[in-house]
């Protein structure tokens, strides 16, 4: 994960499981975010972080064709970036973003699943979707493929505002109910230390990665 607030820019990837160094993967994806610049414009700053998650892409790509069989050496990515009073949200896979805002949660994104387009098609319902035997089998990510295909969506900031980026070993197993009443807490230290108990407490079966930001008055 990362956190940049002082740039105003933070992130999740989760190394696809199953597959080769998924945590070679999530940790390139990081730390090619992590070397874009702050920049003063929210369009400049997407533009760089797209040719990063591009570069992690091609390096990915180049290292999983450097054995004797070819093999999958990827990540998902969320990551959000604040400019002023707005926010963008990038990504690829099923890691995913909130917004917590006036009692309301929000989610930002659409996972890039199997099981999510069985749900688009109407094949299976919503709530079904979490335990479903396909649930682990994503659609892009970084490395996965020679082009990264990459979603973005962009919105208006409030004062008060508060973001959830996590991976799918936390969404699979926390409601938006429980979520949403993290994410209303006061200390959001505390929240966050209560939803990694839970998730823990209901023996996460996966990867429990997140980052929290609220945006200050």
């Amino acid at each position: 994960m990362l956190s940049r607030p002082e740039s105003g820019l933070w992130a999740v990837a989760d190394g696809m499981g199953g597959h080769d160094a998924g945590e070679v993967a999530s940790a390139l994806v990081v730390d090619a975010l992590r070397a874009v610049s702050g920049g003063t414009e929210l369009s400049a700053r997407m533009l760089a972080t797209r040719q990063a998650l591009q570069d992690a892409n091609r390096q990915l790509q180049s290292m999983a064709q450097g054995g004797e069989s070819k093999r999958t050496i990827g990540s998902t990515v969320v990551l959000m970036a604040a400019q002023g009073m707005s926010f963008a949200c990038l990504w690829a896979g099923d890691s995913r973003a909130y917004r917590a805002r006036d009692g309301v949660l929000d989610r930002l994104t659409r996972d890039h699943s199997l099981v999510q387009q069985l749900v688009d098609s109407g094949d299976i319902d919503p709530e079904f979707a979490p335990n479903h035997p396909n649930a682990n089998i994503i659609l892009r990510a970084v490395g996965a493929a020679p082009e990264l295909e990459l979603d973005e969506v962009q919105g208006a900031l409030q004062a008060g505002d508060v973001f959830l980026l996590a991976s799918d070993g936390v969404t699979r197993l926390v409601s938006d109910g429980e979520l949403l009443a993290q994410l209303g807490a006061a200390d959001l230290a505390a929240a966050a230390d209560h939803l990694m108990e839970t998730c823990l407490a209901r023996k996460a079966p996966d990867n429990v990665t997140f980052v929290i930001v609220r945006m200050q008055p």
